[in-house]
């Protein structure tokens, strides 16, 4: 976190910038001298108005992380620093109270919107930004504008989810409240009760769910500051898939809790596009057949292009 510091030296107080955090289990500090206290300055002022060298600084502490990332990856192995860059940018845009609520809510818009339509909806985004702005929406179809409601309350209790199996089994049934299945019959409670097969892929036997997701659950926290946040939370999102713990709504649950994950670990959201849902959709078939590069490469850049979302935001 940022802190103007004050320090005396004889009459005259002088102020200071600091900014420390800790990635990947390191510490890191980044210290200028202001200069006497003339009047009071904030550390959001401060960090507007030196944006640039903040981030170039921050991102000289963190790169060296990247080769995690870059090791992963078929082609453009400049993919990695470029995100890096602008997450860092965008985090201390935050930190520097350039950020409105407006931000969020716009965000949320083109998250609900395509995520919801790569399962399927069609609610057109338009009335997804009615039911986020105005919280009301005239669309026929009743199911699909419920499950932008429902995304909505889910992107509220992301503040409160917590790494286990009842936080998990929280974020479905908000997700899926009220909601009608296209056999016409509700969203059933808990974990699968039968075998589902995705992309001609088994997913985990229903008697194994609660053991397989508990043993993820784990992994997370023993690797948080271990494993580079974006490779943790890509990992954790394709393992989840793999597991595939309710009869629906796996895909809208694993990638709410990507982007917690990366929240988390102070990393912006990130949206994977509708137009690149068949894209998507392959990557994870490539990856749970052994070759995750693909898997990589597609979410990094699915990354890249939400990054650039949020910037224009600003």
């Amino acid at each position: 976190m940022a802190s103007i510091e004050e320090s005396k030296k004889g009459t005259n107080t002088y102020l200071s910038f600091a900014k420390k955090l800790t990635f990947m289990n390191k510490q890191f500090l980044y210290k200028k001298h202001i200069g006497r206290k003339i009047k009071n300055i904030s550390k959001e002022e401060y960090i507007l108005d030196n944006l640039k060298e903040i981030v170039e600084s921050e991102f000289e502490f963190r790169k060296k992380y990247l080769d995690q990332i870059k090791n992963k990856l078929s082609h453009n192995k400049n993919l990695p620093e470029r995100i890096e860059k602008k997450a860092i940018e965008i985090i201390n845009l935050q930190e520097g109270n350039k950020y409105p609520e407006a931000i969020n809510s716009d965000f949320s818009i083109k998250f609900i919107y395509n995520s919801n339509n790569i399962e399927g909806s069609k609610l057109p985004e338009e009335e997804v930004k009615k039911i986020v702005k105005l919280g009301k929406t005239n669309y026929k179809n009743e199911n699909e504008a419920r499950e932008a409601f429902n995304s909505i309350d889910a992107f509220n209790y992301l503040d409160d989810f917590n790494f286990n199996i009842p936080s998990v089994k929280r974020l479905y049934n908000i997700l899926t409240k009220n909601l009608i299945m296209e056999n016409g019959n509700p969203y059933p409670k808990g974990f699968k009760k039968i075998n589902v097969i995705v992309n001609n892929s088994q997913t985990t036997p229903p008697e194994k769910v609660e053991k397989e997701l508990y043993e993820l659950l784990d992994w997370y926290k023993k690797n948080r500051g271990k494993i580079h946040p974006i490779i943790l939370a890509l990992d954790f999102h394709l393992r989840y898939e793999q597991i595939h713990p309710f009869r629906d709504c796996n895909g809208r649950t694993g990638r709410m809790i990507m982007n917690k994950i990366l929240m988390q670990n102070r990393y912006p959201p990130i949206i994977v596009y509708k137009e690149n849902k068949s894209a998507y959709f392959n990557s994870i078939a490539k990856a749970n057949e052994g070759n995750k590069k693909k898997y990589y490469q597609f979410m990094l850049e699915q990354a890249d292009k939400s990054y650039d979302y949020i910037r224009e935001l600003f």
